[in-house]
């Protein structure tokens, strides 16, 4: 059990920008019945978190809070209803509500809390944990992805898309990557995208269909939505599929019914979170398959930068500025962790 009454956070006081962030002294989290207390080790920068502290996200918490969703860490107190998460046990978490990891403690709903698989360290967890997470779902349960398929990744620079294009890779899809510029799809050529297509420069649909002779996608990841939607609803390949997982362009798009009917696609929902709540253990499922990955050296995730919890406005300040391939990392507390052989 926590004997902390009090821990260092990152603190939004007022709606604004990553500068307008500061470290302070907080109470930790009190416990609810359900949840885990955990020593948070390394938080993960992801963007939805550039929205809450603007006050643009679907989660608006009462000021201040403290934001941040994705941890990995040690359990050091359970609730007295919780009987599938252990103190001790080494962790990968969604925050509970969807705020508080930038910080020294966080709660976490226990069915939320997916236990480390043995041979990964805090950091290859925190950078596999959301971002394949949800690709992995994505492509597996939602689009039944084939090997032999083609797929389109738009936003292929982020830790999603890159997460999506390595694993679509690992599952024998053709795998076209999506990205502004030539420079930034460096990292997903070197994580196996078989064709690149740099938006600032050339046409979404012209290169999809170009690359597809004529066919057009088979799955679509989207993680703009925006202009390279409105592409890719009219590149759909008969019976494809076009994943919804987020607007990193800052526009919801609307769709033409007629096209999803005319090409025979479906357009589907990719809401990782509420999938880990309600099917905890397919998706812990999900992780034993992505530790396998790992250990058989098919994937490996990657880490762009690592800064300390003070740093926290500089690490979402690098990630609006869209210069950063690939996952961005807090150090919180520094844990020495003891690994264990696969």
């Amino acid at each position: 059990m926590s004997m902390k009454t009090s821990m260092s956070a990152i603190v939004c006081a007022q709606y604004g920008q990553p500068h307008d962030l500061r470290l302070a002294t907080v109470e930790t989290p009190v416990l609810a019945d359900n949840e885990v207390r955990i020593q948070v080790a390394v938080a993960g920068i992801n963007f939805p978190d550039s929205l809450i502290i603007k006050g643009e996200y679907q989660v608006k918490p009462p000021l201040p809070f403290t934001p941040g969703f994705e941890v990995t860490g040690k359990v050091i107190e359970t609730g007295p209803t919780v009987t599938n998460i252990a103190v001790g046990q080494r962790v990968m978490a969604l925050a509970s509500k969807g705020y508080g990891a930038f910080a020294e403690e966080v709660a976490a709903n226990a069915h939320e809390v997916v236990p480390i698989p043995n041979g990964l360290d805090y950091h290859s967890a925190a950078a596999l944990f959301v971002a394949y997470g949800t690709a992995f779902h994505a492509l597996v349960q939602r689009a039944n992805l084939q090997a032999g398929e083609t797929l389109v990744v738009l936003g292929a620079s982020g830790g999603v898309g890159l997460a999506a294009v390595e694993l679509g890779k690992a599952l024998g899809a053709n795998v076209i990557a999506v990205c502004r510029t030539h420079q930034r799809a460096l990292p997903a050529q070197t994580k196996g995208a078989d064709h690149v297509i740099a938006y600032d420069d050339e046409d979404i649909r012209n290169g999809v269909l170009q690359a597809t002779d004529g066919r057009g996608a088979d799955v679509c990841i989207d993680m703009l939505g925006g202009q390279a939607f409105h592409a890719m609803s009219r590149s759909m390949n008969w019976g494809g599929r076009l994943l919804i997982v987020g607007f990193t362009s800052g526009e919801i798009p609307q769709l033409s019914m007629n096209l999803p009917l005319l090409k025979g696609y479906q357009v589907i929902g990719v809401y990782w979170g509420q999938f880990l709540a309600r099917s905890p253990d397919l998706n812990e499922q999900n992780f034993r398959a992505l530790a396998t990955l790992i250990y058989t050296g098919k994937i490996t995730p990657h880490i762009a930068g690592r800064y300390p919890l003070t740093r926290v406005p500089d690490a979402l300040t690098a990630l609006l500025s869209r210069e950063v391939a690939g996952k961005l990392l807090i150090d919180v507390t520094g844990q020495q962790e003891v690994m264990h052989a696969s």
